[in-house]
């Protein structure tokens, strides 16, 4: 159960009415940080400073990086303050792209169309290598992926997406895969998101939960390190 006991708040920042912050949300809680939640596509507005928050999480969605909506554009340049003030900072999937579009790096899909959707391995680089243990698969939901941007380091790659893990300077992470989603969750992926399983490279619906009852265990304790590596603060059991 979350901790009745904030000391410090995390920025979440979601795409949709009804998304979550789903483990990492929980996590955060458990780590003792309250969450003010933030949905730009609805209009809720976002800090022109992170002085009262210990860091920020900006997580998936539907739409592109590269796309000319108003509430995409004004995420894409409020990377500038984290990376200003030094804030912990993580990106996740959609939040991982927009952070290399505000570094100047692309965003695109595979150059022969494929998707990656279902469970797929993942590689860690010499980097990532140093820095912890990273799980042999994670769980993948998407149709573009990002170039590396200049100054960044990669921690981990990937067949199709080569790029899936990466550092810039001190505080600033990206990750395209998704290791936040509870079961609850992956079920209403696969619901809803079944019109993309007949796509390049994706896999079929059953193979999303069989993944999750073999993989999802290292998926999740890894999701506990990682967080504690970018927020500084151990994730309770």
């Amino acid at each position: 159960m979350p901790s009745n006991d904030c000391d410090g708040k995390i920025l979440i920042v979601l795409h949709q009415p009804q998304s979550s912050p789903g483990r990492v949300g929980q996590m955060l809680q458990r780590a003792g940080f309250a969450l003010d939640i933030r949905r730009p596509v609805l209009g809720d507005p976002l800090p022109t400073t992170l002085a009262d928050h210990d860091g920020a999480v900006i997580f998936g969605g539907p739409m592109s990086a590269n796309d000319e909506d108003e509430f995409v554009r004004t995420e894409i340049d409020w990377h500038a303050v984290p990376l200003s003030e030094n804030k912990p900072y993580l990106g996740i999937c959609l939040g991982a792209q927009m952070l290399v579009r505000h570094l100047g790096g692309q965003v695109r899909g595979h150059p022969d169309g494929l998707t990656e959707i279902g469970w797929f391995p993942l590689d860690s680089t010499p980097h990532g290598d140093a820095l912890m243990q990273w799980p042999d698969m994670v769980y993948q939901f998407h149709r573009e992926g990002f170039s590396l941007p200049d100054g960044a380091k990669l921690l981990a790659s990937a067949e199709h997406y080569e790029n899936q893990a990466f550092r810039y300077g001190e505080n600033a992470w990206g990750i395209q895969f998704h290791a936040e989603l509870t079961q609850v969750m992956m079920q209403r992926w696969v619901v809803h998101g079944a019109s993309r399983f007949s796509l390049p490279g994706a896999q079929k619906g059953h193979h999303h939960l069989q993944g999750r009852l073999v993989y999802d265990a290292r998926l999740r304790q890894w999701l506990a390190d990682f967080l504690e590596i970018v927020f500084g603060r151990p994730v309770p059991d």
